[in-house]
């Protein structure tokens, strides 16, 4: 056995340098994109919000309407708003990905 000790190849410290660079490269790529995503989730968070205050918004206005016209209008204006949420949800999640 001690034979075997004395004839053991050394160990090749060069590929081991280089794949702790690429573990660091890897590392680096994980927070990136770690960080992207917790992002987009906010993003996603908040038309979560947005969506549920144009709803309550046009229920409420809906709600106060008096005639079947404001009724309507209540009703676009809260399908508009929803819209524009999503919207601008989309617009920052792509800002996000191609800013990182």
């Amino acid at each position: 056995m001690e034979e075997e000790m004395k004839h053991s190849p050394p160990l090749n410290t060069s590929t081991t340098a280089a794949t702790a660079a690429g573990n660091r490269g890897q590392g680096t790529s994980l927070i990136s994109r770690l960080k992207k995503d917790c992002l987009a989730f906010g993003v996603s968070l908040q038309e979560g919000f947005r969506y549920v205050k144009a709803t309550i918004v046009g229920q409420a206005k809906m709600l106060k309407a008096k005639d079947e016209k404001e009724a309507a209008t209540a009703d676009l204006q809260a399908q508009k708003m929803q819209v524009e949420a999503a919207d601008e949800a989309e617009n920052d999640k792509k800002r996000i990905y191609k800013s990182m």
